[in-house]
């Protein structure tokens, strides 16, 4: 039923950054990992407006690098070719690029506007609001690796992508979508209690509140 095939051998994620390890031999998945963002998304306050099918923009978010190339689960707008997809993170985020798998079909999303850590909007509010960047995706099956101005997305909370429109479809569709970038972060809460316990008494104890995040975290990201 998808016209996505998931015979791409041309490796576009592979961004060979060996800052941490003199170790890499080349593994598919190993260069991706290194500044890959995944575990720290929240997965289940994805929301995502004008999708044909419920949760479908969450579900390719959760895919894993590994299973970037599969066409289902995919995600395809509804009424029209515009979706609006709100994607939070467990923290502080400096963003460096967006992963995107479309197709090389009239379906491909081709605009993409960014809006940094705004919670509430709509479609209204996105054509009205000046984007903190917009994106040119291209017509392909290939998976996109765009990269974003990363002096604008140094403290990112969550994104809001506004897919405005495509090559010429009455509906947008997409299978992967991913991010790159660092996580400096777990939240706010772990640098309040370390950095004014002794002025700003919390309800818990500063390391056990921290420990709780942390695991927390690790749970999440199962």
């Amino acid at each position: 039923m998808s016209h996505h095939h998931a015979h791409d051998h041309s490796d576009h994620g592979h961004d060979h950054h060996d800052d941490n390890h003199g170790h890499d031999h080349s593994d598919e998945i190993e260069p991706a990992l290194q500044t890959l963002i995944w575990q720290q998304i929240e997965f289940e306050k994805i929301c995502t407006l004008n999708e044909s099918e419920p949760d479908a923009g969450a579900k390719i978010v959760e895919k894993t690098w590994p299973q970037r190339l599969n066409p289902e689960p995919e995600l395809a707008s509804d009424s029209d070719e515009q979706l609006l997809m709100f994607v939070p993170f467990a923290g502080a985020l400096k963003l460096h690029s967006l992963l995107v798998r479309s197709s090389d079909s009239p379906a491909a999303p081709k605009t993409l506007h960014l809006f940094l850590n705004k919670d509430d909007m709509d479609f209204s509010s996105a054509a009205d609001t000046h984007p903190t960047q917009t994106l040119t995706l291209s017509q392909t099956s290939d998976v996109q690796e765009i990269p974003v101005k990363r002096a604008l997305f140094g403290n990112t909370y969550s994104l809001t992508l506004f897919v405005e429109d495509n090559y010429g479809d009455e509906v947008s569709r997409i299978s992967y979508l991913g991010f790159k970038g660092e996580f400096t972060r777990l939240s706010r809460e772990p640098v309040e209690v370390l950095y004014e316990r002794a002025a700003n008494p919390r309800d818990h104890a500063p390391v056990v509140g921290t420990r709780g995040i942390l695991e927390g975290a690790g749970r999440h990201g199962m």
